[in-house]
């Protein structure tokens, strides 16, 4: 009998050493993640019917927000010259490093002069129904005509001087004309009011409140949604609700409790019997850092305007707790302020034919 060749015996060696060889543990699964408390769901489902999330983007409306147009319309809110003394701008009332507020009852003007409301706040205020407190500019560009001829405010005499202040700035003119393409004379009243409006469509500040509304429970603490549904239940969302939670409708101050005012607000535009006392709504976004309240900005703190917001808007007499609780939830409702929007911007150097300040 011949011998077996020791080449024969090695697939037999190599198959015995692969079935000695130590296998890999399999992982163990993943643990599978809790279930969401039904009561939780159920209260975001609630507050998703109520409220809506800041958009994505910017909402253009009829306006066009080119880079070059929101970057005049930012050079322009800073701009000083545009008012009679030169030393106010849109940002001295509504200061963009502190939640687009000046956090004073009511704004200082031209030669010192008070205004007789209390100055809101620019962020998110796009997505409001209209604009001012009466709502007499139905958007930002509207607006921002205003304050520039207003004699309290900037005091400029008329939109002409204040083109030709503008023209009289060597540096707007490539400004204007990048954001104006195809324009012969694009440096004009409505186009640097349709530029400020670019810009303050681009100040949106989204919040914890904004992923909560997308569905991701955790955005809110506990706290905070014992303090949504406190909020809701009120009967706070009778007037604060949509997208910017408030600033979707007008009602009267003093609906149920008259509130002690001489301001007739829309009635002064509309002469309508059934405005007087009737303002829009304020947004409540980032509202813990936009103190004093009220269109006449004498309640300096959030929990007093809360509770007196009850009782003259509900007819409730909120205990302290209740109070406590929709500030909490209130908190959430804040956002990062966008630091590039917040750096003042180098303005263009004046030219030789620029008109000096006037203070009289």
């Amino acid at each position: 009998m011949r011998p077996v060749p020791a080449l024969a015996t090695l697939p037999l060696l190599a198959l015995l050493a692969a079935c000695e060889t130590p296998q890999a543990p399999t992982p163990p699964a993943p643990p599978t993640p809790p279930a969401a408390d039904p009561a939780a769901v159920a209260l975001q489902a609630r507050a998703a019917s109520l409220f809506q999330a800041l958009p994505a983007q910017p909402v253009a409306g009829s306006n066009e927000l080119s880079a070059a147009r929101v970057e005049l319309g930012k050079t322009l809110f800073f701009e000083t010259r545009m008012s009679k003394n030169q030393e106010l701008s849109c940002n001295s009332c509504h200061s963009l490093d502190k939640y687009g507020v000046d956090g004073k009852p009511t704004s200082t003007g031209f030669k010192g002069q008070l205004g007789g409301r209390n100055s809101p706040t620019v962020y998110n205020a796009s997505l409001h129904l209209a604009q001012f407190w009466d709502g007499r500019a139905p958007d930002v560009e509207a607006q921002a005509k205003g304050p520039i001829l207003n004699p309290i405010e900037m005091a400029m005499p008329d939109d002409a001087h204040v083109v030709t202040v503008l023209k009289s700035i060597p540096g707007y003119a490539p400004l204007f004309a990048a954001a104006f393409p195809g324009q012969a004379d694009p440096i004009s009243y409505d186009n640097m009011a349709t530029a400020i409006g670019a810009f303050e469509r681009s100040l949106l500040t989204p919040a914890p409140f904004d992923r909560y509304l997308g569905g991701d429970l955790s955005a809110l603490s506990p706290e905070q949604q014992v303090g949504l549904a406190t909020f809701m239940d009120t009967g706070c969302t009778t007037c604060h609700a949509g997208v910017t939670v408030g600033g979707q409708m007008y009602q009267k101050i003093g609906l149920v409790k008259p509130y002690d005012t001489t301001d007739m607000g829309r009635f002064d535009i509309t002469h309508e019997e059934s405005d007087k006392m009737v303002f829009k709504v304020p947004s409540l976004r980032n509202i813990d850092h936009t103190a004093p309240y009220f269109h006449d900005g004498k309640v300096a703190t959030l929990d007093q305007a809360i509770l007196l917001m009850a009782d003259h808007q509900l007819g409730k007499q909120l205990e302290p707790a209740q109070v406590a609780q929709i500030t909490t939830f209130l908190g959430s409702l804040t956002g990062p302020l966008p630091t590039q929007a917040i750096a003042p911007p180098t303005l263009p150097e004046s030219g030789p034919d620029t008109p000096k300040a006037d203070p009289t």
